[in-house]
């Protein structure tokens, strides 16, 4: 089994805000490989997530972001478990910057199931034209792709983090679940603009 250096455990902690044995653990299963060993906390951050989906969140904090020209304010609604996470100035910092994300990437809706039915209905209609003279068998498809990425840009979730745009809101979340501990969810978010 190969060791783990100290620092890359440090390392490793330092780029995704995980306990020192958690580090060291994933370090130890992708041979010491800071990259894969990141892929392996991320996967086991999408098993701890899915297991605390079901509880409830009846605490949790508005994010607010307001821009420097005063022009453009954003608020996001991020639930959690209890009012001692709620308090932390990691799960404080972490509701600030998806109000940021959602300044700077204009989401209209916070999930694909959000989308109106007669909104989906109008991009189906978009693409299937944008697919007229391509072979039967692959318009389908280009239509499930186009309409897939007009709901990557346009819903909170699926969209590229602005901070790292290689995971989506929904990884972030999933990830700051498993920082925190707790259940959390992005319940909704406004956008006022001068």
């Amino acid at each position: 089994m190969p060791t783990t250096s100290i620092a890359d455990i440090q390392t490793l902690r330092e780029r995704t805000g995980v306990g020192m044995m958690d580090a060291k653990r994933a370090l130890e299963a992708s041979g010491g490989d800071i990259e894969k060993a990141i892929t392996v906390l991320r996967k086991s951050g999408q098993k701890v997530a899915e297991k605390k989906a079901d509880r409830a969140t009846h605490e949790g904090v508005v994010g607010v972001y307001e821009h420097s020209n005063k022009k453009l304010v954003t608020a996001v609604a991020v639930a959690c478990e209890t009012d001692f996470v709620a308090r932390t100035e990691d799960f404080q910092a972490f509701a600030h910057d998806l109000a940021m994300h959602v300044a700077a990437m204009s989401p209209s809706y916070l999930t694909p199931d959000d989308i109106p039915a007669d909104i989906i209905a109008r991009e189906t209609e978009i693409a299937k034209s944008q697919a007229a003279g391509k072979p039967e068998n692959i318009v389908e498809s280009i239509v499930k792709g186009k309409v897939a990425k007009f709901a990557a840009e346009k819903c909170l979730m699926a969209q590229p983090y602005f901070k790292d745009d290689t995971k989506t809101v929904q990884q972030v979340v999933q990830e700051a679940i498993q920082k925190l501990g707790e259940n959390i969810q992005v319940r909704s978010f406004t956008r006022v603009i001068v």
